[in-house]
């Protein structure tokens, strides 16, 4: 059996899955996180706990996904949005705890692998050997697999696109830097720019639906700046990784002028003649963390 935890801020996930992919249990309980490290340890725990008891069997090994991730020099994790654990040895407490092997990966990366061995990879492309992941959501981010395995990288950042530079106009980062990609294409970004020029503040759902509607100005500058900036910020991706498939997710990438003038505007600028790398629509939904965390 596969076990894996998805630990999101206010979630913690755990499922477990056949050799088949096939969802044996899947349990849901709240972090916590104001109650400490310790005590988000306690509440994996609790969840795995709960699937031992539907599958009356215990997990070997444990995956986990966690936005952020663990330093390999250090062995702290960090840039989590789950402030109680960073900087702090996350990832060896776990470990005890359980007493039991733990692999950890970010969730961008955990999203990539189960659109690539159980989603729309799987389905469309299984001979893929490199699969870029893009998370397009409340925050932008990226996973890479190569041949069936995560990419984590010397310092543990491997695909983090969210934070490259993009534009200077996106204006400056929680991350200390300025303009990175997710302060110019994560669905908060999409939306504080329409308000910034129109003096309203819309859902981007909204945004979307007034540009197809052809009445809004402002909502054509808007999404006339994503498909710009998505287009530049995939195609350097492209230009350096030249991955054999790219699969969208998150919130953003249900609009659908990404898989048609979006992809026109990434073939603009990649660094050859003709341009074949599919970009596609994700199939597992916000049930890819918690699956990919399983596949580590």
């Amino acid at each position: 059996m596969y076990w894996g935890v998805d630990l999101g801020g206010t979630k913690i996930e755990c499922a477990v899955l056949d050799e088949q992919h096939q969802v044996l249990a899947r349990k849901r309980v709240p972090t916590e996180a104001a109650k400490g490290m310790q005590h988000i340890i306690s509440q994996i725990g609790l969840a795995i706990d709960l699937c031992r008891t539907e599958t009356g069997s215990s997990p070997k090994q444990l995956g986990i996904g966690t936005p952020g991730s663990v330093d390999p020099q250090t062995g702290l994790l960090k840039n989590s949005n789950t402030q109680a654990i960073n900087n702090q040895p996350f990832y060896s407490e776990l470990q005890k705890a359980l007493s039991i092997p733990v692999k950890i990966a970010n969730d961008a990366n955990c999203f990539a692998l189960a659109e690539a061995q159980m989603g729309a990879v799987k389905d469309q492309y299984p001979d893929a050997s490199v699969v870029f992941g893009v998370i397009m959501g409340t925050g932008t981010g990226g996973g890479i697999v190569i041949d069936g395995k995560v990419l984590n990288g010397r310092h543990g950042i491997g695909g983090e696109w969210g934070h490259a530079h993009l534009d200077a106009s996106g204006g400056k980062c929680y991350c200390g830097d300025t303009g990175c990609t997710e302060r110019i294409l994560a669905g908060p970004s999409l939306e504080r720019f329409y308000e910034e020029q129109s003096g309203v503040k819309r859902s981007l759902k909204d945004i979307y639906a007034a540009y197809n509607a052809g009445t809004d100005e402002v909502a054509n500058q808007t999404m006339e700046r994503l498909i710009h900036f998505f287009g530049l910020g995939l195609s350097n991706i492209i230009n350096v990784l030249d991955p054999d498939v790219i699969v969208l997710g998150g919130g953003v990438s249900n609009l659908d002028i990404l898989y048609t003038l979006g992809v026109e505007s990434v073939k603009k600028h990649v660094f050859n003649p003709s341009f074949h790398t599919p970009i596609i629509k994700p199939k597992l939904g916000d049930s890819a963390g918690v699956f990919g965390a399983a596949l580590l």
